[in-house]
């Protein structure tokens, strides 16, 4: 199970990073959305700070999967963004869910098999 554990940690540091790094820098297309997505993708990125925050906090996370320093605190810190992206992608943009699904089910391994890091916040 640790192998298990060492790829998820990876692959999912890695995605953070290389997606993160993307909303500032722009290096990979950015792929066509419908209406709706578009609506919403444009309204996250006029606020100015909302949207360099997911990624930074992609970037932090991914760096943290990576390095294998403080992984619960990453797990934690980006779980709801990765709970933002699977629900913009079921309910706006269907094309990018198998992405999302897969992000959010790595997030979700890390934060479990670090639960007992958890547990002092329920004592």
């Amino acid at each position: 199970m640790d192998k298990v554990i060492l790829v998820v940690r990876l692959l999912f540091g890695l995605m953070l990073v290389v997606f993160g790094l993307n909303g500032f820098f722009n290096f990979l297309p950015q792929p066509a959305m419908n209406a709706e997505a578009g609506a919403f993708f444009g309204g996250l990125m006029s606020t100015k700070f909302y949207f360099p925050l997911i990624k930074a906090i992609e970037v932090i996370a991914g760096i943290l999967f990576l390095t294998n320093k403080k992984v619960a605190f990453g797990a934690i810190i980006v779980f709801p963004v990765m709970v933002a992206a699977f629900l913009f992608h079921l309910g706006l943009d269907i094309g990018g869910i198998g992405g999302a699904a897969a992000a959010l089910t790595f997030n979700i391994i890390l934060i479990v098999s670090n639960k007992e890091k958890y547990m002092p916040m329920w004592a």
